[in-house]
């Protein structure tokens, strides 16, 4: 038999909620952890122009948090105000929320710390004759000894709501976030000083960065010199947005996505449109499922980034996030597009292989002509017998060995020749060269793959994405989110050569489909854009369908093992990596060359041991 069902319980009526209830359901919003304190505390300092700071913790930040900094302090007559709620000296209008300057703004985090805590303010302001501290509990106000600055002190955090003290882990692992609270901060104001302490023992310190390039020292401070060493400078503008910092190389990414910092006008945040532009900025270069890691900066106008979205001010909303995106994926394409064994340099003029003249027309266009098919490339695949590749090409080769020649000197600059001079090829496979570093080791299917691949790209980047009308539309049941999306778009859509109609108040229909894909499933094409418009505010869909095709072809044109090359050949296929864009690494994001320097092969044969 089934259960009885429970009775309705009786009606309760409708009444205020008490005030100290009230700010324990809203300091459940701002405070999550000891970090999250850490984090509140952390900007009020920061916003009262500290210059040094130093957090002290026990027992991970449950039993004590302690800021001290020397910034302007808080006059007396303020301090009992300043653990109201919603009382802060950041803002007091409207016009002031919508452009907010500063970390803080909401005046919460004190209120908040102090329903769940026990919370004490020290504090001195500038020209005052003492320094007064305030006890949270009683309101007492008392004179103490402290130079210009605060102090607050957190006792016992979540001693008001046990239950929530039950969530939280170990103090290690309550420390290792604090410790990252304070490590975000540090990568955003390189200007100030940090210093932790736990239990009496240092455990980090990053001293204020002073000379040229502040921040470039501070990520060296905080991150490491290797992550210095193995990313690239980031500097771009455009239009109203700017995108500095440092990105790491594809060689660089992790298994985990723990050195990803995103900073929007000195605030760390966490925002999908910025994960998006990222990843799709990477896509290209990294192998598989790696993390990149990077530190950027953007720098935009407050009017144009909402941040007032959750309590805890991590996540923000931009008004134009379409351009957000392509600034930050243009901003990290561009450099990571820099070949790394040097700057570009004229290729050579000898062609990469001696090519059969006779063959290569017919031997070149087939193989393009039966992938098109294949994949669904259609009318678009007619352009490819007129485009052949320059020099690269995937033709026919002549069977060649390799011939005994004398081996030309290295040029005077070294910087010529970054790759270095073929002395060999090694199994059909990998080509061996020597630079002034020492042995030099190529994948020589994989370079030339991503030669291939880079050129087609700039063919079919030269044109405009082109729609090819569907002689009968494909309609699709939509749901109203992407029927929403669609009608969003509308002005987007023509861009990458999509045309998406509504067909009916549940129906849309595809009409038009980018030429390079006509062959496709229109309906998977639209139903993917469209998810990654609404979740992202931009698509690389198209994009990256494309990508696939070229990369697919390129890998099929590129020169296969066991393939026996001249010096001269060898030597071709290395100046011309040099001078093509992410030649580091193949179109599937595995390495291209690797550099053995003179040190590491006296370390395998104990020289100077």
């Amino acid at each position: 038999m089934n259960a009885p069902l429970p009775l309705a319980s009786a009606r309760r009526p409708i009444r205020e909620l008490p005030d100290d209830l009230i700010s324990q359901i809203a300091a459940g919003e701002v405070v999550e952890r000891p970090a999250s304190v850490v984090r509140e505390l952390l900007d009020n300092a920061l916003d009262a122009g500290a210059r040094e700071i130093t957090v002290r913790l026990s027992a991970g930040g449950v039993r004590l948090i302690s800021v001290e900094d020397d910034g302007q302090g808080i006059p007396r007559d303020e301090l009992t105000v300043a653990l109201r709620r919603h009382a802060t000296s950041k803002i007091a209008s409207l016009g002031e929320l919508e452009t907010v300057g500063t970390m803080g703004f909401r005046g919460e985090a004190l209120a908040a710390i102090n329903a769940i805590a026990d919370l004490s303010l020290l504090s001195r302001a500038a020209g005052a004759d003492a320094a007064w501290a305030l006890d949270g509990r009683t309101g007492e106000l008392r004179p103490v000894a402290r130079a210009v600055g605060s102090t607050l002190e957190v006792r016992e955090l979540f001693y008001a709501t046990p239950a929530r003290r039950k969530f939280l882990k170990t103090d290690a692992t309550e420390l290792a976030h604090c410790v990252e609270a304070v490590r975000r901060h540090a990568l955003a104001r390189p200007d100030v000083g940090f210093a932790i302490w736990h239990e009496g023992r240092l455990v980090e310190q990053w001293r204020a960065a002073a000379g040229a390039d502040v921040r470039l020292q501070r990520l060296a401070d905080v991150l490491g010199d290797e992550f210095v060493a193995q990313s690239v400078a980031i500097e771009h503008q455009g239009g109203a947005v700017r995108v500095l910092g440092r990105a790491g190389i594809p060689d660089a990414a992790r298994s985990r996505a723990d050195q990803q910092f995103f900073y929007v006008n000195g605030r760390f945040v966490r925002d999908k449109v910025l994960a998006h532009a990222v990843r799709s900025a990477y896509e290209d270069v990294l192998h598989g499922h790696r993390q990149p890691v990077y530190a950027l900066y953007l720098e935009i106008d407050p009017a144009r980034v909402d941040v007032n979205v959750h309590p805890t001010k991590i996540e923000v909303r931009f008004r134009d996030g379409r351009e957000i995106h392509q600034a930050v994926r243009h901003a990290l394409e561009n450099a990571l597009a820099a070949p790394r064994a040097g700057e570009a340099v004229t290729p050579a003029a000898t062609p990469f292989f001696r090519p059969d003249t006779a063959a290569a027309p017919a031997q070149w266009t087939q193989p393009a002509i039966h992938f098109a098919a294949e994949r669904g490339l259609g009318d678009a695949a007619a352009m490819w017998p007129q485009r052949r590749v320059d020099g690269a090409a995937p033709v026919a080769l002549q069977p060649v060995t390799l011939q005994p020649s004398a081996p030309a000197p290295l040029p005077a600059n070294d910087d010529a020749w970054p790759l270095g001079r073929a002395i060999a090829q090694l199994q059909g496979i990998y080509v061996l060269a020597e630079n002034s570093q020492g042995l030099v080791i190529v994948d020589m299917h994989a370079a030339h793959e991503r030669i291939v691949y880079e050129r087609l790209k700039t063919q079919l980047d030269g044109a405009a994405i082109t729609s090819q009308p569907l002689l009968i539309p494909a309609t699709f049941a939509a749901t109203p989110q992407e029927v929403a999306t669609a009608e969003a778009c509308a002005a987007v859509l023509p861009t990458l050569g999509l045309e998406i109609t509504p067909f009916s108040p549940r129906t849309l229909a595809v009409r038009a489909v980018p030429g390079t894909l006509a062959d496709g499933d229109p309906v998977e094409l639209a139903r993917s854009v469209l998810a990654e418009l609404a979740q992202h505010d931009a698509s690389t869909v198209v994009q990256r369908a494309q990508n696939e095709l070229l990369s697919t072809m390129a890998c099929h044109g590129a020169v296969r093992a066991n393939r026996r090359l001249t010096l001269d050949e060898m030597n071709a296929l290395l100046r011309q990596m040099e001078a093509t864009e992410r030649s580091d690494q193949c179109n599937h994001g595995r390495p291209t060359w690797r550099q053995v320097s003179i040190r590491d092969l006296d370390t395998l044969f104990l020289r100077g041991r």
